[in-house]
């Protein structure tokens, strides 16, 4: 193979690349187990979903290598490279020895294409990816200070920070911000997050699908591209984390919004500890709107190519047909007994009732989840408790706002700066914390401080697109808000009778036709939030509020 002229090696790939979209063409069960696939067939019976027409794969497959972004006279490859595949539109974040991490420069580069594919009828589909390695995105990484060069890629231990998760080029990035808010230079230090924020607002309101492939680890700017788009992919590399609270910051790109949203008091409980998911986990958490293993990928983006009328709706048809047997993957490991723990602890709108509620539950969870949050920052910690809960009641655009005037905030502040050197120190410091103890953060001069009073910036937003719940939510799992509407029979159409567990799980399954890992998920949520009234012979599902 290695004598293979470089025509003849690309010949190859593109024959292998139209072999695989004409089989992609069969149905899903040339994917599936026998069971899955006959489960599956019952419900596209049932529900019959719209057919999705295909494109001469030959063609795509010669078209797909079209690149608007080549590599330059010095040989230097872009940042970020755009490919055009029939009418779907990749953005390949570029990066892979810093992780791929978001830069001012990258996000320059994104949001006039992103614009310009919105308003094109030749654009049917905007897919981002990363161009391979361990992440997918971790973070935001910003060269616009000097400090950025006392820093060498050799010298910091990237596995370590990462396994702890700290995206390093999220360290990296914040060290820039830093040293440019000391100098007093606020709208430069600010600039990154005003436009990274403008992004990924404007993604979160396209009208054109998007699909995000996080593979690989998603942290921070890689967070706020996706987490907002209608289309979530997670694979079995996904790495998602928000620390921002360990190096005294707030969980930002949205964090507000979509933590805010996600089921019970996952996302609070996520923000505040910064707890890392990963795999089938941020799927099952609603992080991502589905499962695919890393393997199916480029037979599901040749699919996505071949499609001639890309609805919402027919896109998601499509991504289910590769995604992954979940009866197959590991249950949701925040689930059951931990789920209710979090429930039951992160109610509380203080972080000393939150913290108080922990040291009364005695368990390992518990003991781990007291640790992480003693490691924190109180500010941050604070803070981010009152943005998550404000947050719920938010639009997305206000609350990109409020985090917006949060940042500023923050770089006026200690704890920010020293989170983010005690992390680069070597040997490697413990925080010291200004204040340093829950207790010492005044609770009310906090809200003043921070989300009282204004600051000199203000977010604009590249349109006046925006909601308040996400308008894709139907391509998720259902939320545990939706298993609780046909338990009580708020929602129209389940009758007037109680439904028993399995009519439950077959109502889900018919809505979301046939979608992988509803039953897992609408079992667990019927297990922990309802049980069984006995009533002249009878049994009904009773709600536990």
């Amino acid at each position: 193979m290695s004598q293979l002229t470089s025509s003849r090696r690309v010949g190859l790939q593109l024959q292998q690349r139209a072999a695989t979209a004409l089989r992609m063409t069969k149905p899903r069960a040339a994917f599936a187990t026998p069971t899955v696939a006959r489960s599956l067939a019952t419900v596209s019976r049932q529900t019959t979903p719209k057919r999705v027409t295909l494109v001469n794969p030959h063609g795509m497959a010669a078209r797909a290598k079209m690149s608007t972004l080549s590599t330059n006279a010095a040989g230097i490859q872009p940042e970020v490279r755009t490919l055009k595949n029939v009418g779907v539109r990749e953005i390949i974040l570029n990066r892979p020895k810093k992780f791929n991490a978001l830069n001012l420069n990258m996000v320059k580069l994104m949001t006039p294409e992103i614009q310009a594919w919105e308003k094109s009828d030749l654009a049917k589909i905007i897919l981002l990816k990363s161009c391979g390695g361990k992440a997918f995105c971790a973070g935001g990484d910003v060269k616009s200070n000097v400090s950025l060069f006392l820093f060498s890629w050799k010298k910091i231990r990237e596995e370590e920070y990462v396994s702890e998760g700290y995206g390093i080029c999220i360290l990296l990035f914040y060290i820039a911000v830093v040293d440019l808010a000391a100098e007093g230079k606020t709208k430069e230090a600010i600039e990154f997050f005003e436009k990274e924020y403008q992004l990924d607002h404007f993604i979160g309101t396209l009208e054109t699908p998007f699909v995000s492939i996080m593979d690989g680890i998603t942290m921070g700017g890689g967070v706020g591209l996706s987490v907002h788009a209608p289309f979530r992919i997670a694979t079995e590399n996904t790495l998602f984390a928000m620390p921002e609270t360990g190096i005294g910051f707030l969980p930002d790109v949205g964090g507000s919004f979509f933590l805010s949203r996600l089921d019970g008091q996952l996302g609070t409980y996520l923000g505040l500890t910064g707890k890392r998911l990963s795999a089938s986990d941020v799927f099952y958490a609603g992080i991502a709107t589905h499962y695919v293993p890393s393997s199916r990928i480029p037979a599901l983006e040749a699919r996505l190519s071949e499609i001639e009328n890309p609805t919402h709706e027919v896109i998601n048809t499509a991504i289910e047909e590769f995604s992954a047997e979940m009866d197959q993957e590991p249950v949701f490991s925040l689930g059951g007994d931990i789920r209710s723990a979090i429930d039951r602890c992160f109610k509380y709108d203080t972080v000393e009732e939150i913290v108080a509620s922990l040291e009364k539950e005695e368990t390992e969870w518990a003991e781990e989840t007291l640790k992480l949050l003693k490691s924190m920052s109180p500010t941050a910690l604070k803070v981010t408790l009152q943005q998550i809960r404000t947050g719920a009641s938010l639009s997305l655009a206000q609350a990109f706002k409020m985090e917006y005037h949060l940042v500023q905030k923050f770089l006026e502040g200690h704890d920010f700066a020293e989170g983010v050197n005690s992390q680069l120190a070597k040997p490697r410091k413990k925080a010291s914390w200004q204040p340093s103890a829950l207790s010492d953060v005044n609770n009310a001069k906090l809200k003043q401080e921070y989300f009282d009073s204004p600051s000199p910036l203000r977010l604009e937003l590249l349109n006046r697109k925006d909601f308040k719940l996400y308008p894709h939510r139907k391509y998720m799992l259902p939320s545990e808000d939706d298993v609780k509407r046909v338990v009580t029979g708020e929602t129209a159409d389940v009758g007037i009778y109680a439904l028993s567990h399995d009519e439950i799980v077959q109502y889900f399954l018919r809505d979301r036709n046939g979608k992988q890992g509803v039953k897992a998920k609408v079992l667990d949520v019927l297990k922990r939030k309802t049980h069984f009234i006995e009533k002249d012979e009878s049994k009904s599902l009773k709600w536990i509020y």
